[in-house]
């Protein structure tokens, strides 16, 4: 079996003990589960604007999912990947209002371009404090989203706002375009699907992919064969920006229509949960996502249904992480103990057997 079908299999298995536990949650509250999950698959994909609320969850989800993961490539733990939804958001929505001198296909351009070189820009400031000074990228990042989601909100309360009730911008004057009206659901899930194959492609099939990778196995092997491990480490910070960047950009266009105060609650959380349930695996993570989306989706259709609370969808994914991390401690537990047999192999000592005992003194 491929190492491919393994990752699949680990993530079909962990899905199935989760919704089990999941099932296990809603007996004891004395609801059906089978009628639970069947509402909530219904309300996912029975109606059109099921199909379509749910389309428009995965398109952020996988974004923000790849761009986690992007990083975790890298041996990044890039936390601040909302902060980068919510500046490239607040670009696009600048751009989108007052560069109309430009063309409508000119106007798309930098809107993407702008939200992408700003997400990219505050990406690089966490990589720069980690490579070059050691500063924790989890620390930075997770006060730099704060920072993020108090400038977007100052701009849309002050300088760009529309004068209504609701903090947010002006109409933009370009929007890509709605599918499944009347849900969300925008053409903006196509160029998403494009960009995380360019970048899957990218991480496995190019040279700059493999520096990636080998920086995120061993950076001091990377810098031994002549990577440098430091400006690599910081490339894959950017590039993860980059996919926040376009992922607020989305949204604002395609969602919205404007910038809408605190329209990012929460993506690139859910994108970490996505990425990290599956070791940020760069062939599952997009399955992860969409299994979250579907979760999402049809949360409230169950509520309605059955009676099942919604937050039962926060329970399952509780549990993935659980399972997942009981993974993780016990492979750590493995390589552990295959570094002890080591050690004693080199010792001279058969692996598991005590020192000899020193023998008592004999009696005078």
């Amino acid at each position: 079996m491929s190492q491919s079908m393994k990752n699949l299999l680990k993530v079909a298995i962990t899905m199935i003990l989760s919704l089990a536990i999941g099932a296990i949650f809603i007996l004891s509250i004395g609801e059906n589960p089978i009628a639970a999950y069947g509402a909530l698959l219904k309300g996912a994909f029975g109606t059109k604007l099921g199909i379509g609320t749910t389309i428009a969850g995965f398109t952020p989800l996988l974004l923000t999912s790849i761009a986690f993961a992007v990083a975790a490539q890298a041996g990044a733990f890039n936390v601040g990947v909302e902060g980068e939804v919510i500046l490239g958001g607040i670009t696009a929505a600048y751009i989108g209002i007052h560069w109309g001198f430009l063309p409508a296909p000119l106007l798309y351009l930098a809107c993407f371009a702008g939200a992408m070189a700003v997400a990219a820009a505050w990406a690089f400031i966490p990589a720069a404090l980690k490579a070059y000074y050691n500063v924790s990228e989890v620390c930075v990042t997770i006060l730099m989203n704060t920072v993020a989601l108090y400038i977007g909100s100052y701009l849309v309360s002050g300088p760009m706002s529309a004068g209504v009730a609701t903090p947010q911008t002006d109409p933009v004057l370009v929007t890509i375009p709605k599918i499944l009206k009347p849900s969300s659901a925008n053409a903006g899930v196509f160029l998403a699907i494009v960009i995380v194959i360019l970048v899957i492609l990218m991480l496995y099939k190019t040279k700059w992919g493999y520096k990636i990778r080998t920086v995120g196995t061993n950076p001091d092997h990377a810098d031994y064969v002549g990577i440098d491990a430091k400006k690599t480490f910081i490339n894959a910070m950017l590039l993860s920006g980059m996919l926040g960047g376009i992922a607020g950009c989305i949204e604002v266009l395609g969602v919205h229509g404007y910038y809408l105060d605190g329209f990012a609650k929460d993506l690139g959380t859910n994108g970490m949960l996505a990425a990290l349930i599956v070791k940020s695996n760069m062939a599952t993570t997009p399955l992860m996502a969409f299994f979250l989306a579907v979760l999402k989706s049809g949360a409230m259709a169950m509520q309605q249904t059955t009676g099942v609370p919604k937050a039962i969808v926060d329970t399952i994914s509780a549990v993935f992480i659980i399972i997942a991390t009981m993974e993780f401690v016990i492979q750590i537990k493995k390589r552990n103990q295959k570094k002890e047999q080591a050690a004693a192999v080199t010792s001279g000592e058969a692996p598991g057997t005590a020192p000899p005992a020193e023998s008592e003194d004999k009696e005078e």
